[in-house]
């Protein structure tokens, strides 16, 4: 399976903290290409690209949150809700990330992609059958056979989809995660970022951006002796008596 982004390259002078940056105008022609098909059919199962039709769709992001500060072990979510603004309906609206790994410069590495945040479980109903190693955290119901994209289905007239990655934090640093819309998974049918209310955009692309610092450190956790409940922070002395 091949992604529809580049991984992410290293940061200036050989560090590796930075994700790699793909620029707007070079993220769309490779999310975008028909080739990507066969990439699709190689994995098994029914193309999801089957029947999608040609043309240009528009669409607003219209929300976007990821906490700009995190720290390692950290579970928390990636939220993307996207508004198509046109009056046809959007074929197959999908999202692409390419930072949720980072390339390590480590010499002889098989494959020199490294996580930065685990995907614990993506965008889309969590099926109801699952496989054996998917019992826990399992995947929702939007992967595609692409590296890092999801897919969520046709979008009618003025709907909303929302999209969310429940993510874990594990590499220390400040990061950048880049992300882009698209109308389907053939490259037939585009996205094009909409005048009327987009929260994001670059030279007419549904593109965006977050930029995250990543404590070194857990949060301090303890269980409270009166709810049960783990809470983030530090034991209150003296708050709680024999």
């Amino acid at each position: 399976m091949r992604s529809p982004i580049p991984p992410p390259t290293a940061a200036p002078g050989g560090g590796d903290i930075v994700a790699g940056a793909v620029h707007g105008r070079g993220l769309i022609p490779l999310l975008l290409a028909g080739a990507l098909g066969a990439a699709v059919s190689g994995c098994g199962g029914s193309e999801q690209n089957a029947g999608e039709p040609k043309g240009s769709f528009p669409v607003a992001i219209v929300g976007a949150s990821f906490p700009k500060v995190q720290a390692i072990s950290h579970k928390t979510r990636l939220v993307l809700s996207v508004r198509n603004t046109g009056t046809q309906t959007l074929p197959n609206v999908a999202v692409t990330i390419d930072s949720f790994s980072y390339a390590n410069t480590f010499p002889g590495l098989s494959d020199n992609r490294r996580p930065v945040w685990i995907v614990d479980s993506g965008p889309g109903t969590i099926p109801k059958r699952l496989v054996q190693t998917q019992t826990v955290d399992p995947p929702g119901g939007g992967q595609t056979a692409f590296v890092n994209t999801w897919a969520l289905g046709p979008l009618a007239p003025g709907a909303t989809r929302t999209f969310v990655w429940h993510v874990t934090a594990v590499k220390a640093g400040v990061h950048q995660i880049r992300y882009i819309v698209a109308a389907g998974l053939n490259g037939k049918a585009r996205a094009h970022v909409s005048a009327a209310g987009a929260l994001e955009g670059e030279g007419g692309l549904p593109v965006g951006r977050f930029t995250v610092a990543i404590a070194g450190r857990p949060r301090n956790r303890y269980v409270n002796p009166v709810t049960g409940k783990v809470t983030i922070g530090t034991f209150p002395p003296g708050k709680f008596s024999q």
